[in-house]
């Protein structure tokens, strides 16, 4: 194991993945975010000059484009930069990657990858700022990745590229930083396992992306006053290991659900609903969620932070939960 940073981590993966398959391209330029990064991506461009490719910023082309070369045999990795770019490209990812291999029957794959940064990132605003996972959920044929440490951005990434049908990799900028294990070897983490990232009896905690960062941070807090938190990371959306998740209410009878999606048919909307159906009876409080209001997020920083999913918001809902 090694102790790494979450952009070391993915860089790593990207590297690795490259050398093992020249089926794998790369669209885009800001796969690791902004510099100083930026300087350690362009190594591999220059490794790989025919293989890394920096398109005219046109989402609905070269999203096409990458659709049509995953069908004729190729693994392209398309890098959308900021989440709300994805809507630009929307009739090909949603209409024409997700829909291949059913309205085929079976005799088209489309396995291609489409990256893309979520969330509050801090002065992103309106256009900047979106979560768009829990609208792609409600498209069926896509597989949705949210990594949450260095170890899950590096074996899931692996996953994705490898996997036959198209996946949407939700990354978020705050935690490019992070540091955190790794192992040595060519590690895979297969699709559709949550992980339970800190044991405690008193109050689930199910996190995504940044807020599993968060939550752990709070739980850590509240372990001094006697509240044992459990935390859950789903880690990916689609397929979803609700199992795991369900396990956990029924341990602890509580449990606050934290997303950056909006409110309103978010990520946390919709787990608090399935736990509602099939886990009420071993519920001992009712289902909390900490997500962003339903409002476009604010340039402002005191109004961006006042939304933000935060680890206070985080903490009271937990004491709520309790109460």
């Amino acid at each position: 194991m090694r102790e790494i940073a979450y952009y070391e981590a993915k860089l790593e993966a990207l590297s690795e993945i490259m050398a093992a398959d020249h089926r794998v391209h790369l669209m885009g330029g800001t796969f690791l975010s902004l510099s100083p990064r930026r300087g350690l991506f362009q190594k591999i461009a220059a490794q790989y000059p025919d293989r890394v490719v920096s398109p005219p910023i046109s989402e609905l082309g070269f999203c096409g484009l990458a659709i049509g070369a995953a069908m004729a045999g190729l693994r392209p990795i398309v890098d959308l930069s900021t989440g709300s770019f994805i809507y630009e490209a929307w009739p090909q990812v949603v209409n024409e990657a997700a829909n291949a291999f059913y309205m085929s029957g079976g005799q088209t794959r489309a396995p291609l990858v489409f990256h893309l940064f979520h969330g509050i990132r801090g002065a992103g605003a309106a256009q900047h700022s979106h979560s768009p996972q829990a609208m792609l959920w409600n498209c069926p044929g896509l597989e949705i990745v949210l990594p949450a440490s260095p170890r899950d951005v590096k074996g899931l990434l692996k996953t994705a590229v490898s996997s036959p049908n198209p996946t949407i990799f939700v990354d978020h900028v705050q935690l490019l930083e992070i540091r955190g294990p790794v192992p040595d070897g060519d590690e895979e983490i297969p699709f559709g396992q949550a992980e339970v990232k800190r044991i405690g009896g008193d109050v689930t905690v199910i996190a995504t992306s940044l807020e599993v960062q968060r939550s752990l941070a709070v739980a850590e807090k509240l372990a001094g006053e006697g509240i044992e938190v459990e935390v859950v990371d789903p880690r990916t959306l689609v397929p979803l290991d609700f199992a795991t998740l369900l396990a956990s209410v029924e341990k602890t009878g509580r449990v606050v659900i934290v997303d950056q999606c909006h409110r309103s048919c978010g990520v946390a909307a919709e787990l608090a609903a399935r736990i509602a159906e099939e886990g009420f009876d071993k519920l001992k409080a009712p289902i909390r969620r900490v997500a962003t209001p339903d409002v476009p997020i604010p340039f402002s920083p005191p109004l961006e932070e006042f939304i933000t999913p935060s680890e206070s918001r985080i903490a009271e809902a937990i004491r709520a939960a309790l109460r």
